[in-house]
């Protein structure tokens, strides 16, 4: 089914909205800069954390090396990725939240999610698929549907379909885990290739 002109408009002015969004822009090392993307007509939502520093530089989202990974365990090219009429992007937090002294980016301002994330999806009538990159993700949008820990969550990521998939973060600093659960590449990457592949062809 065809999106119509004002669903679009529609999205648009909401989109502009969010972009224009200070709400937490107190608590943000280096500003606001809301990234996502999205059109009426998509199918596939990609749905992770926050923006890392080089996603905030940018404006891209994925536009890393854990982009590139997901892109990979997708099957997909960036053209493929990166077309907003057939896969929106909305991550938990929208803007850069800084750095953990203990390693690794801050999570997500709640702030986004709890102001947009249910405007957005109203708005977004046609997804039939949400791949959940990671732990933050997974708990917005399973709510108590999440099991106690995120290799739980993915190993039971047969409950979840078809309407959503848990994976993990594609964040290098997952790459023990990948290496711990040598399954995920055996049973859930096919998976996702083959319902991308059927939605996107």
């Amino acid at each position: 089914m065809k999106t119509t002109r004002a669903e679009e408009e529609t999205l648009a002015a909401l989109l502009r909205e969010v972009r224009a969004c200070r709400i937490c822009e107190a608590r943000l090392p280096l500003g606001p800069r809301p990234v996502l993307r999205a059109k009426a007509s998509a199918r596939i939502l990609i749905a992770g954390q926050a923006p890392g520093l080089r996603v905030h530089n940018t404006g891209i989202p994925w536009n890393d090396p854990s982009g590139d990974r997901l892109r990979a365990w997708m099957a997909i090219d960036r053209e493929t990725f990166y077309d907003e009429a057939r896969i929106a992007i909305i991550p938990s937090g929208f803007c850069y939240p800084g750095r953990d002294p203990r390693g690794g980016d801050l999570p997500p301002r709640p702030e986004c999610a709890e102001r947009w994330l249910a405007p957005l999806l109203e708005r977004l009538p046609r997804i039939e698929f949400t791949i959940l990159a990671g732990s933050y993700a997974q708990r917005l949008h399973l709510g108590e549907g999440v099991k106690p820990s995120l290799t739980e969550t993915v190993r039971a990521w047969r409950a979840y379909t078809p309407r959503c998939l848990p994976l993990p973060h594609p964040s290098f600093r997952n790459n023990q885990w990948l290496a711990r659960n040598p399954w995920f590449e055996e049973e859930v990457l096919p998976y996702l290739r083959k319902r991308v592949r059927a939605i996107l062809r």
